[in-house]
C-alpha cells in the first residue's frame, strides 16, 4: 500500500510540472509578437517593447529588489548587534576600570578598641 502511495505522489508531482511547461510554453507562443507601449516618466517618450521583454525585466527587478532590501534588512540589524556589542564592550571596561580603582585604594588600618570602661 505504500508504494501505491509513493507512485501517486510522483505521478501528482510529474503531472503539475508538465501542466506548468504546457501553461509555459502556449503562453510564450501566444505573446510571441505582443507588443507593449511604456511610458518613461523622466523621458516623457513612449518605448516599444516585447511583452515577454517586458515581464523578464518585471521579473529580474523584482528579484533584485527582494535581494536589496534583505540586503538593508541584515545590514540594519548588524549595525544593531555592533551597537549593542560595543555598549556592552564599554561597559565591561568601565567595570573592570572601578575595580582596578577599588584595589588602589589604600585603607585605613583598624585601629584596636582602646575604649576602656570608666570606673
Amino acid at each position: 500500500m505504500e508504494t501505491l502511495w509513493l507512485k501517486i505522489k510522483i505521478w501528482t508531482k510529474i503531472t503539475i510540472f508538465l501542466a506548468v511547461v504546457a501553461y509555459l510554453l502556449m503562453f510564450t507562443y501566444n505573446n510571441w509578437d505582443e507588443e507593449l507601449t511604456i511610458w518613461v516618466f523622466f523621458g516623457h517618450t513612449f518605448h516599444h517593447v516585447s511583452a515577454l521583454a517586458a515581464m523578464l525585466i518585471v521579473l529580474v527587478g523584482g528579484v533584485v529588489g527582494t535581494f536589496l532590501v534583505r540586503m538593508a534588512y541584515h545590514a540594519v540589524r548588524q549595525f544593531r548587534e555592533l551597537k549593542q556589542r560595543n555598549a556592552t564592550t564599554k561597559m565591561h571596561n568601565d567595570v573592570a576600570e572601578i575595580k582596578a580603582k577599588a584595589a588602589m585604594l589604600q585603607t585605613k588600618p583598624q585601629q584596636a578598641s582602646t575604649d576602656t570602661a570608666k570606673p
